[in-house]
């Protein structure tokens, strides 16, 4: 009987090879021949896969990203739907990296984000996010400030927009260790209280 390949189990684990490289040696130190070694593979079984390094790279950050998103997603799902305050927060705090993976996440988002200059596929690494996203946030801020009585004000989607830029930079500054996720979140929720009175 034949045996039956989990094609996508595979790539996955060359992704999580191309990425435990990156945050050890930089971007610039994944080659395939590398990722075969980290991923316990051939270097045919890559090239099977992945025809480029470049290939192999774009899939792995692209992973990355979805699964962060996909972490944001959980976390909305995860929030009182009752409270669009509490939805607001949980979403936002999903990247303040206060968990190993979301930090590993961030990490790799950051160590990619100096490719952006020669690679616009790669800008969109640490983007705020879809004009969607913005939507859903700006309908999430006034749905809170009506649940504390404040009035509307200002461009809800140019707030949306600060909030995901904000999250994201202190996330940032977390995956660095230039600020611990404790300290992160406070600037957050210092932030979010100001902004809906």
């Amino acid at each position: 009987m034949p045996k039956i390949v989990d094609h996508e189990e595979r790539r996955l684990r060359l992704a999580e090879a191309v990425w435990t490289l990156t945050l050890r040696d930089g971007l610039e130190g994944v080659t395939l021949r590398k990722v075969a070694v980290e991923a316990g593979v051939s270097m045919g079984q890559v090239q099977h896969y992945y025809a480029t390094r470049e290939d192999l790279v774009r899939d792995a950050i692209d992973r990355a990203v979805r699964a962060l998103n996909a972490r944001i997603e959980a976390s909305i799902k995860a929030a009182d739907p009752a409270s669009a305050e509490t939805m607001l927060r949980e979403c936002l705090r999903a990247v303040l990296a206060r968990d190993p993976e979301s930090l590993r996440l961030l990490q790799l988002s950051v160590a990619v984000l100096g490719r952006a200059i020669a690679d616009p596929a790669m800008a969109d690494v640490l983007a705020p996010g879809s004009g969607e996203l913005l939507d859903f946030t700006a309908g999430l801020i006034a749905a809170a400030r009506q649940e504390r009585g404040t009035p509307a004000r200002g461009n809800g989607l140019i707030d949306a927009d600060i909030c995901w830029n904000l999250a994201t930079s202190l996330g940032v500054d977390a995956a660095l260790g230039q600020r611990s996720p404790e300290d992160a979140l406070k600037v957050l929720d210092y932030h979010l209280d100001n902004l809906l009175g």
